[in-house]
């Protein structure tokens, strides 16, 4: 059974339950409350005429009150206080006299009157009886009766109105359920088809606008979702013809070179030569499939992390002094100042990879006579290490991916540039497994700025000086 169907019957069923209990609640109260009114307009008519012959209690007063209830669409009955008829607005008929004969003996003084008879469904009339006193201290009662018929023709019209209301507001019941079910699920068909075609390996999805709700948040995740894994399909379709061309590359000089080594016609000093470039392309086959293998180990969560305390600012002037060479070889200056004494808990090993990392981009990306500073700061007990470069810059537009895994800001596949795409990624990994956060900020031509932020401790002095 489609949602829709399901969503419309859910809604039909609990709105029908509800519409059913109101209207049976209304109309029983609607009669219960009409009858109570009749009742009480006449037990009041009963009193009134009670007050009038109390006062005057004569042969003239009784014909009037006869004469006046003929008129109107009750009826009256005064009897003396053995039960004998007075007067009689209508022919006692059997119903009438089985009312009068049942309660006679059980009367008292009734001065605010009293209901005999209210059964309106069952009975033909419904009745009242108020006792009076007259002049000569003898009691009568007045009796009034009302024919049901009159209430039940009301009823039975009151019926009709609810069940003509009943069946308009079912009919707008209806009709509102038919298009809210629709409009609820257009947008849920629109990403059960969205699904269904990223299942099938179609990211190219496009859901509509999406409304501030939880339905809304669903199809905003299903399209990020999309435009992710797009994304990574891209990505890693790039990366493949990456990783074969960088591996192809370097197998391919490794074969042709090892031929020319084989040659016996060769010096030993070219045989040298074409041995160290097999060498160099070697290392570059292992480098590249080191970073693969730790990718692959931190996705396994198998990759070693053993952390130490660590003075930050011994641990990070022996990278510098490290790097300073290198740097100083290609014309770029290096500085490094530290303005804060602090312990962090890293891995030595790890995190030295991760400085080497960040400083080797600086060193690839910065011109010559430019500056990249290492900067050691403190902020709400936090360390900030911070690598800050003056080189070309990452445009905007790379700048949300450059620590996905596989993504490569340099498209050329340049062998001494642009890397394998690996390197960012692992950093985060490996500041990530520290519990620390790394950022990144850049502006084109000017310069990157990538800063470390790590959990600090001041006040440790058991730590080793590296």
């Amino acid at each position: 059974m489609k949602i829709s169907i399901k969503l419309g019957l859910w809604f039909f069923i609990c709105i029908f339950i509800i519409e059913a209990s109101s209207m049976f609640f209304l109309h029983r109260n609607v009669v219960h409350s009409l009858v109570n009114e009749e009742l009480e307009s006449l037990k009041s008519r009963g009193n009134s005429h009670s007050d009038v012959l109390e006062i005057s209690y004569d042969e003239t007063t009784l014909h009037h009150i006869q004469v006046m209830e003929t008129e109107t669409e009750t009826e009256v009955v005064i009897t003396d206080d053995i039960g004998k008829i007075k007067i009689s607005s209508k022919q006692i008929d059997a119903e009438m006299d089985k009312i009068l004969t049942r309660n006679i003996l059980d009367l008292e003084a009734l001065n605010e009157g009293l209901i005999l008879q209210s059964d309106w469904q069952n009975t033909p009339y419904i009745s009242t009886v108020s006792s009076f006193k007259t002049p000569n201290g003898h009691i009568g009662y007045v009796y009034m009766f009302k024919s049901t018929d009159q209430i039940q023709h009301f009823i039975s019209r009151l019926n009709e109105h609810f069940i003509l209301a009943s069946v308009l507001i079912l009919f707008f019941m209806l009709i509102t359920i038919f298009f809210l079910s629709k409009a609820l699920t257009k947008p849920l068909i629109s990403m059960k088809e969205a699904t269904r075609k990223i299942s099938n390996g179609d990211f190219s999805v496009s859901l509509p606008k999406a409304s501030k709700d939880e339905i809304g948040e669903l199809s905003t995740s299903i399209q990020t979702l999309a435009n992710d894994l797009n994304y990574l399909k891209k990505e890693r379709t790039e990366f493949l013809a990456s990783i074969s061309h960088e591996l192809r590359t370097p197998l391919t000089y490794i074969k042709g070179y090892t031929d020319i080594a084989r040659r016996e016609n060769i010096s030993e000093k070219e045989r040298l030569n074409y041995l160290d470039i097999i060498y160099e392309e070697s290392n570059h086959v292992g480098d590249l499939l080191k970073e693969l293998f730790d990718l692959a180990k931190m996705d396994q969560n198998t990759f070693p992390i053993s952390k130490e305390k660590i003075n930050i600012c011994s641990f990070m002037n022996s990278i510098f002094q490290k790097m300073k060479p290198a740097f100083k070889s290609k014309g770029v200056k290096l500085e490094f100042t530290c303005k804060t004494e602090a312990v962090v808990d890293i891995d030595p090993t790890r995190f030295e990879q991760i400085l080497l990392n960040l400083l080797d981009n600086s060193l690839k990306y910065s011109e010559m006579n430019s500056l990249t500073q290492i900067e050691i700061t403190n902020e709400n007990n936090f360390v900030n290490i911070i690598v800050k470069d003056q080189g070309i810059g990452i445009p905007d537009e790379d700048l949300p991916y450059i620590f996905d895994r596989l993504y490569r800001v340099e498209k050329s596949r340049s062998r001494l540039t642009g890397g394998y795409g690996l390197g960012l990624s692992i950093v985060k990994e490996i500041v990530g497994a520290h519990g620390g956060n790394i950022t990144v900020e850049s502006q084109l031509n000017k310069g990157t700025c990538f800063k470390i932020t790590l959990k600090g401790f001041y006040d440790d002095n058991n730590f080793v000086n590296r």
